[in-house]
């Protein structure tokens, strides 16, 4: 003989089926499609164009950032900047300047990739956007490969087609 909790199992997986095992047909809801409909894409929206905005502008940073063009890549950050690191600290626009100085001079072939799929970019009403991702850094020590990735925070100030870094948070590293 089957033990109790078996056949309660198996008399409720069998209540959910009509005959010859196969489902009950669903009702129609007033808000399901009938199956004929066709899903469209839905239209490009400004959060979409803002997104794709801030990808670019990482994109072109980081590019100044892996050919360690130090003034290229501080053109993207404004003068007021604040840039708070975990582990170092806050920095202004020149110190934040003379650290990537510092950075390059010492590990000259380290190099910067976002994550796929970590990217992330809300708008902030009136002011631009916030970027949000996850970044992995490489270079070589004691000739090995040595990278790491750190989670990050922009604040990106739009002034008429100009975009400026003002605020930096760079954690988790």
């Amino acid at each position: 003989m089957r033990s109790p909790i078996v056949a309660f199992l198996l008399f409720f997986s069998l209540a959910g089926s009509t005959a010859f095992g196969q489902s009950r047909p669903r009702k129609a809801t007033p808000s399901s499609r009938p199956p004929s409909t066709p899903i469209l894409a839905p239209l490009p929206t400004a959060k979409d164009e803002l997104y794709q905005q801030v990808a670019k502008l990482d994109a072109e940073m980081f590019a100044a950032f892996n050919a360690h063009d130090v003034d290229k890549l501080m053109a993207y950050f404004a003068p007021n900047l604040e840039f708070f690191h975990d582990k170092g600290g806050l920095s202004d626009f020149s110190q934040t300047k003379a650290g990537f100085t510092r950075l390059f001079a010492q590990s000259p072939d380290i190099s910067r990739t976002l994550v796929p799929g970590s990217l992330e970019v809300f708008p902030v009403k009136g002011y631009g956007a916030m970027h949000i991702a996850t970044q992995r850094f490489c270079h070589v020590e004691n000739d090995r490969e040595d990278c790491g990735n750190s989670k990050f925070v922009m604040v990106w100030q739009q002034q008429a087609d100009t975009w400026k870094i003002t605020r930096v948070v760079s954690y988790d590293h």
